[in-house]
């Protein structure tokens, strides 16, 4: 009987110092002994300790991961594309095989409404469900309290976190496969300067009435004005403000919004009823979902940030898409969310691969941090570092023809560190 079929026997009820002295004593006259050196009996107890002192949600066979994926209320569409995306990746991941002979196992909670629930989710996927690490999660409303949750439990997420909305403070614990609300809307900004002569007329910027994106708002107008834009408002569009800001929009010959899509949708029909067409700029991870419902007056006045286009994708990973989508019964919709999904597991196995069967959450990030040019198929390629933690930092630009539903590619791919 060699050593390592006794250790199987024997290590798994035993403390380290009980698992060295089984080996060299014997738990009854039937077992073999062996001699090691005391150096031998200090790797052995080691071991033992490692094997003892993991991370939670790591098991012999299997690894935990969590999402928050909301079922109800205006992101209930994209949550579902998001689950869906998630699990098949997960079952082909484990269908091959897992990862160092681990099975990928996947929770995922409802975020609620609000703030609140929104972290009492996340402490039971924590807490309770003893997640390794986090995946994808869609919970715009966690954004203000996400990095000091996960710095103080010590969990690293993939994903996407300010793609829908600004986040509060950069984290260490978080990666983002594509670039967030700020990038794309800078990326707009410098296309509405450079290719349209926009900076010298008025241009509103426009936010819901939560105060959700005003940190968003802020930081893009400054921007504007830094680039030499001379007459920069902020609006808000609410329910008590819609009326109010028709008028504000009199003179502007653009508009930036950030928002939801069935708002941006509505607010293209009020200025269009009140007899003004503006430039119109917006996030398409934000607004592509709603956009057939423009007033044909908008067409080609409509400019959206894409963080990637359909010739960024590989032959392998155009195909791996199809059948993806084929498998789950999803369309074109939320097209955004489902490549960043795509995209955040590919790069989570990529990095547990690389770290090894011995993976804990810090070795995680180390291996995620080594990730570079790394090509998902279906974006730019990757890039994170040990003070990188955005995979992409630029956007391309895309025009629409509302009448025939077409997209029209204006501007490259251009990274943000080359823009002003």
């Amino acid at each position: 009987m060699c050593l390592c079929l006794c250790l199987s026997a024997v290590a798994v009820e035993l403390t380290p110092r009980a698992l060295v002295r089984a080996v060299t004593e014997g738990l009854d006259p039937a077992m073999p002994r062996f001699v090691l050196s005391s150096a031998d009996q200090i790797s052995l107890a080691a071991y033992k300790r490692q094997e003892d002192d993991h991370d939670p949600g790591l098991e012999n066979d299997r690894l935990r991961l969590g999402t928050l994926l909301p079922s109800s209320g205006p992101l209930a569409r994209a949550g579902h594309t998001v689950a869906a995306v998630l699990r098949d990746s997960i079952e082909r991941i484990n269908q091959a095989g897992g990862i160092h002979g681990r099975q990928l196992q996947l929770s995922i909670l409802d975020p609620g409404p609000d703030l609140a629930s929104a972290e009492q989710a996340l402490r039971k996927l924590i807490d309770e469900e003893q997640v390794f690490a986090l995946v994808a999660p869609l919970a715009p409303a966690l954004a203000p309290r996400l990095p000091a949750l996960l710095e103080a439990a010590g969990v690293p997420v993939v994903g996407p976190q300010t793609l829908l909305e600004a986040s509060s403070a950069p984290s260490r614990q978080i990666f983002e496969p594509l670039p967030g609300l700020r990038e794309q809307f800078n990326a707009l900004a410098n296309y509405a300067s450079d290719s349209l002569a926009l900076a010298s007329s008025p241009t509103l910027i426009v936010t819901p009435g939560d105060g959700s994106l005003e940190l968003q708002a802020r930081t893009l107008q400054q921007y504007l004005k830094a680039q030499g834009w001379q007459d920069v408002r902020r609006q808000v569009y609410s329910v008590d403000a819609r009326a109010g800001l028709i008028g504000t929009a009199g003179d502007v010959s653009s508009v930036f919004y950030m928002g939801s899509a069935e708002h941006f949708s509505e607010l293209a029909g009020r200025l269009h009823s009140a007899g003004l067409t503006p430039y119109l700029f917006a996030s398409s991870a934000q607004v592509a979902g709603d956009i057939q419902q423009l007033p044909g007056a908008f067409s080609r006045r409509l400019f959206l940030a894409y963080p990637f286009i359909p010739s960024d994708w590989s032959a392998p990973g155009r195909s791996a898409l199809t059948r993806l989508r084929l498998r789950q019964g999803l369309d074109g919709q939320h097209a955004v969310m489902q490549v960043s999904a795509y995209c955040s597991v590919a790069l989570l196995a990529e990095a547990l691969k690389r770290a090894g069967r011995d993976v804990s959450r810090e070795t995680l990030i180390e291996s995620l941090e080594s990730l570079h040019d790394f090509d998902t198929g279906l974006t730019p390629r990757v890039s994170f570092g040990p003070g990188k933690r955005m995979g992409l930092s630029g956007a391309h630009i895309v025009t629409v023809d509302l009448g025939l539903l077409q997209f029209y590619p204006v501007a490259p791919y251009i990274p943000l560190e080359t823009t002003p």
